[in-house]
């Protein structure tokens, strides 16, 4: 089939697209004329089947072999198309093919993009000679539904099998050490690619700049960005995205425009980036600028990210108000619960506290089995005072059994994650730990630090406050990352599931000056630079 020129048969199959009707009529000419067993018109076939759900034609109509249930399996996992997918398996099986590694392999590629990670390890573990393409859905499978951790477990297995990895190998792992915050790991894999002298494609370009900017070396993002012989909308976006994350919001801003005027058009994302970079720098102007330009020049329909990333600037920046009247002007239908979060984030943080009730009670009444609101209500009637409303939430909460999600700290060290809970007890070091801790908080509290006690639970008492706040996750991370490393002058890094708490904030502040180091905080929502008593948030979180 000469490509410039496609034949009838083919022109027939893309004429009738993913209709089932039309590709009924496709197949039989393809019968009449002698081509239904050409592979590559019925693999075509197949992809447009699948994305027409039409499971009878694939049945009907493919010669059924190892190749085909391949390419069936792929085009159903290009399409994300699990039903069909599923009732493909179980035909391969009870065909004889329910071993071919071939297509065990492309059944595992489908079941990880789809999410369903348990059937897709199965399969992964019956493969006897795995190729490097079973091995890099698995690691993929797992980044891509937020099991970092778990794909990085499957590269060192992958390591420890002597599989030669390759580029993919590496975009995927990157990308598992970018999500994990897996540095050291993440540094292994960039010196493997320098040393083996790897083309150094769009997409593995993009993955060392993403990696590098989430594992909070920014600096080191730029310059493998400002290396790449060719970028991608990926590529700018992950560096925006950083220097976002970082505070870097001028930075960001500068990028912006030069991929606007030398770089691939921005895309829906690209966006999403921008506006959080200006809302967690304070550059109002500048997300007005860029949430006006998404639709009248680049034609992009603002999405409800975009809504939110507007709300969540004007909110940081205390405006309150026009961040209610961009809700009531510019966002169509009912606001979801991420818009009403920003506003609640926002009250809280500016000590507008009717504002924060009304908003609080109406994320209740959207989620009323969501913890996190019940929580967040509790806090503004404790800040404002109003503490028997404190009492009537907390019972509200026992009474429905809603528990906060818990908060946790990682630190690695030597390649190796160390996991510190508020109190956490577990740890082999523990006595050294919380020895180094107290002295480290007498060193701090001569500085000049005092408690933040309204950063815990308001029903305990001022002494049980700080006694709380003494052992939350970071500080204890902290601590054993400095008990870890004394005389060095590489920074400390901390990842935090959730927000930063405002006594951890100001104590790690302390420390990085008392301690002469800098210290590294990445939490639910950005980084935090400390450095000799200041962070590079300035307050701004």
């Amino acid at each position: 089939m000469d490509s410039h020129h496609p034949s009838p048969e083919y022109s027939s199959l893309l004429l009738a697209g993913p209709r089932a009707g039309a590709l009924k009529q496709a197949h039989a000419r393809l019968v009449v004329t002698g081509h239904s067993r050409s592979l590559p018109l019925i693999t075509k076939l197949a992809t447009l089947a699948v994305a027409a759900g039409a499971a009878p034609l694939l049945s009907a109509a493919l010669p059924f072999s190892s190749f085909t249930f391949t390419a069936v399996a792929k085009a159903c996992a290009d399409l994300s198309a699990i039903r069909t997918g599923t009732a493909i398996h179980t035909h391969s099986i009870l065909l004889g093919f329910g071993s071919d590694r071939f297509v065990l392999t492309s059944l595992l590629v489908l079941y990880s993009k789809c999410g369903q990670l348990g059937v897709a390890r199965k399969l992964f573990d019956s493969i006897r000679d795995r190729s490097v393409v079973a091995w890099n859905a698995m690691i993929s499978g797992y980044e891509q539904n937020g099991l970092a951790e778990r794909g990085i477990e499957v590269y060192k297995e992958m390591q420890a099998a002597k599989v030669v990895p390759d580029s993919m190998t590496f975009v995927a792992t990157l990308s598992a050490c970018a999500q994990a915050g897996a540095l050291d790991l993440g540094r292994e894999v960039e010196k493997r690619i320098v040393s083996e002298r790897m083309d150094i494609s769009v997409f593995l370009g993009s993955a060392l700049v993403n990696m590098y900017a989430r594992c909070g070396v920014v600096d080191k993002a730029r310059r493998w960005f400002d290396a790449l012989q060719e970028r991608n909308v990926v590529t700018w976006t992950s560096m925006i995205a950083g220097y976002g994350m970082h505070g870097h919001g001028h930075e960001a801003i500068k990028l912006f425009h030069l991929m606007r005027r030398e770089g691939p058009p921005p895309n829906h994302i690209t966006f999403i980036a921008v506006l959080s970079a200006c809302a967690h720098s304070g550059l109002v102007m500048e997300g007005r600028d860029a949430f006006a330009c998404m639709k009248r020049i680049y034609g992009l329909v603002p999405r409800v990210e975009h809504y939110c990333s507007m709300v969540d600037m004007f909110g940081r920046a205390g405006l309150l108000d026009e961040a209610m009247q961009f809700i009531s002007d510019y966002m169509p239908g009912e606001p979801g619960p991420e818009v009403w979060t920003a506003v609640l984030g926002a009250c809280k943080m500016h000590k507008n506290f009717n504002l924060g009730v009304e908003v609080a009670e109406r994320l209740i009444a959207l989620e009323p089995e969501n913890p996190s609101y019940h929580v967040l209500l509790s806090n503004i009637y404790a800040l404002s005072g109003k503490m028997h409303h404190v009492e009537k939430v907390r019972n509200t909460m026992i009474k429905r059994r809603l528990k906060k999600q818990i908060g946790f700290s990682l630190i690695e060290l030597g390649g190796i994650s160390h996991l510190f809970r508020m109190g956490e007890m577990s740890h082999p070091q523990t006595t050294e730990i919380y020895q180094y801790l107290e002295e480290l908080i007498h060193r701090i509290s001569a500085a000049g630090y005092i408690p933040e006690t309204e950063s815990v639970l308001h029903e305990l008492e001022e002494e049980e406050r700080e006694g709380a706040l003494r052992y939350h996750g970071e500080k204890l991370a902290v601590a054993y990352g400095l008990m870890m490393s004394v005389g060095s002058t590489t920074p400390i890094r901390v990842i935090k599931n959730l927000r930063i708490c405002g006594d951890c904030h100001l104590a790690i502040k302390f420390m990085s000056a008392v301690e002469n180091r800098e210290i590294v905080v990445r939490d639910k929502h950005r980084f935090h630079h400390f450095k000799v008593g200041k962070c590079s948030c300035l307050e701004y979180w």
